[in-house]
């Protein structure tokens, strides 16, 4: 029931027909991740690499690339997980349909990690250099661990009770870090080994850390899951897996899995820190060097058959896209338990996740009159911005469920249309400025410094959305080339934006002040001005990276007829919102040229590769 290690789940898909093995040489500097994107791309199998240049060790890659693999990859244990959660929304069921929940309590069985003096993980070690050095993109600041599962325990609480497992970003080597005895840690805000970290600085001690790498799948499932206060990561991940997690301890004071194919053992010195990046991120640009915690290596454990996961990651759609998609399956429908009123909340991967999210809420304060306008909505996306991860996001759209029971949060397009049609921009934009963003989001102005802004729609429409733009469009000199993405938006091109990092652009005021609220381009509620119209038009994923990538609220938001009234903003016109690239922006990813063209031959009929991409 379930994998205990990651061989016996490579030796099952291979046995399924959901493997594909590479005995071609290749290089883990670019080449490998290259050829991953590829595959998950095609929505390709699993790829073992078993010649891996200057490694010993083979590389596993696309392992979660497509949701069906991974719910096959969980399929004995997936009932027993979604009874569990039908039981939290709904305790009566399991009096109601016992049949149903008959396994359920032994699933429970599997919470509680067990633990070993032995395991595979104890065989063998060697030192960071011996590890596969992979390097996802062009300009990486060196070589990553990207599917990490990053454990710590509270110093003043140790325990399971209270420890952490993150999939938390780690650089191998590179910058100024000395090569086999520090590596990098990257840790974004709001995560659990924060609070963990800033209890060691208050108590002056070093932070014991250790590093898994593959063992159970459940693991690295455990590792991203938004789990509640007080649910380990460890106790899901065996729940997931279908068995008690094995931990072991070797020398660490941490435990770590007995059936991990690496662990690498270390310690942080809370107070010290070096650069750390760039790296190619899921945003689709490059997370800048930033300075970041450093883990001090101790020692580097392995099993004799030990197989290197991996990923890479980028604009989405990337594997982490079935990695959210998994994880919305399991979580989705517990999220009106946790916020009250809240129907449902989607992070659009399409925008990189945090930058658009968008929900479903309930206007419930007066339910003798029809809700003519936001209210109780305007309660829930404070909740929402208030609650773990969801508080990351950058533009929040919230609809009235009544307004259209049959609205699916899913089409994000329709989703967004709804909102357009309903939408009062004198009334209905909520900022918060001068706040906290994602760390990967350079569209503020500064590290994890920007601003958010809610977007509430409820009631009757207020317009019709043109699907095409009128004959007499009148644009201000320097912005041409209009394009339709979706009925009620007008993408426009506009002159480069060169302004420093903290002014607003005189161009863009200039265009919304040189027109008025009468003109024609006010029949679309919302404008977007980009570098590129019809790059941004020619798919709507390309429109949603554009605009909610290269934006931050309070900074480049403006309107045709604003104003500013009691701290309100609005306007009387068209949003227009300035979604060019800005000088202080983070660089978008592009692939190397030169890995492309060697994929293409390998690719060719007659090819090692042919076939496979």
């Amino acid at each position: 029931m379930g994998y205990k290690n990651l061989q016996n789940c490579v030796a099952d898909l291979g046995k399924h027909g959901q493997l594909c093995r590479i005995d071609t040489e290749l290089d883990p500097n670019l080449e490998i991740a290259a050829l991953q994107r590829r595959v998950y791309a095609a929505g390709g199998p699993a790829l073992m690499f078993t010649n891996v240049r200057g490694c010993r060790f083979p590389m596993l890659g696309n392992l979660f690339g497509t949701l069906e693999r991974t719910r096959f990859i969980f399929r004995d244990t997936l009932p027993i997980v979604k009874r569990l959660v039908e039981a939290k929304i709904n305790p009566g069921a399991a009096l109601k349909r016992p049949w149903q929940f008959a396994r359920t309590p032994l699933g429970a069985l599997h919470l509680l990690p067990r633990r070993t003096k032995r395991g595979p993980i104890l065989e063998q070690e060697c030192r960071i250099s011996d590890l596969p050095q992979l390097v996802s993109w062009p300009d990486d600041g060196g070589p990553f661990i990207t599917l990490p599962q990053v454990y710590t325990e509270d110093p003043q609480r140790p325990g399971l009770g209270h420890s952490n497992l993150g999939m938390y970003r780690v650089q191998l080597g590179g910058n100024a870090y000395i090569q086999d005895q520090e590596i990098g840690l990257h840790y974004q805000i709001h995560r659990g080994i924060g609070v963990h970290h800033q209890t060691a600085v208050e108590k002056g001690t070093s932070l014991p850390v250790n590093i898994f790498v593959g063992g159970a799948p459940s693991l690295s499932i455990g590792a991203v899951m938004p789990l509640p206060e007080g649910m380990p990561e460890l106790s899901f991940a065996g729940l997931l897996g279908g068995h008690r997690i094995a931990m072991t301890t070797g020398d660490s004071p941490l435990p770590f899995p007995a059936q991990a194919d690496f662990v690498i053992c270390g310690s942080i010195d809370p107070t010290r820190t070096k650069p750390e990046g760039p790296f190619g991120d899921h945003l689709g640009y490059y997370s800048l060097t930033h300075e970041f915690p450093v883990v001090d290596v101790h020692r580097v454990y392995h099993r004799k058959d030990a197989i290197w996961p991996f990923t890479s990651v980028g604009r989405p759609p990337q594997e982490d896209t079935s990695f959210g998609a998994f994880i919305h399956e399991l979580t989705g429908d517990l999220i009106p338990t946790v916020l009250p009123g809240v129907k449902a909340v989607h992070a659009v991967d399409a925008a990189g996740v945090h930058p658009l999210l968008l929900a479903i809420g309930s206007e419930r304060y007066t339910p003798y009159e029809k809700p003519e306008r936001p209210q109780e909505l305007l309660t829930q996306a404070h909740a929402i911005l208030g609650q773990g991860q969801l508080s990351l996001a950058k533009f929040l759209f919230i609809a009235n469920t009544s307004d259209n029971p049959r609205l699916d949060i899913h089409a994000v397009s329709a989703f967004l249309q709804h909102c357009l049609q309903r939408c009062d921009w004198k009334r209905d934009l909520h900022f918060h400025t001068c706040t906290t963003i994602d760390t990967l989001d350079y569209s503020g102005d500064g590290l994890n410094q920007g601003s958010k802004v809610v977007i509430a729609a409820c009631g009757e429409p207020r317009r019709e959305l043109p699907d095409r733009y009128p004959e007499n469009l009148h644009l201000p000199s320097g912005f041409d080339r209009p394009a339709v993405p979706i009925p009620g938006i007008l993408l426009v091109e506009g002159p480069p934006c060169t302004a420093p990092d903290a002014s607003p652009t005189l161009d863009l005021e200039r265009f919304c002040t040189s027109l008025t609220p009468q003109a024609s381009i006010n029949e679309f509620p919302l404008v977007v001005l980009c570098d590129d119209s019809a790059f941004a038009a020619a798919t709507f994923n390309n429109f949603v990276w554009t605009t909610f990538t290269r934006s931050d609220p309070a900074r480049d938001i403006f309107g045709i007829g604003a104003f500013c009234v009691d701290k309100h903003w609005g306007c009387d016109g068209a949003l227009v919102l300035d979604a060019r690239r800005k000088t202080h922006h983070a660089p978008p990813l592009v692939e190397d040229p030169q890995v492309e063209e060697k994929l293409d031959r390998l690719a060719c009929k007659g090819g090692p590769l042919h076939g496979i991409i």
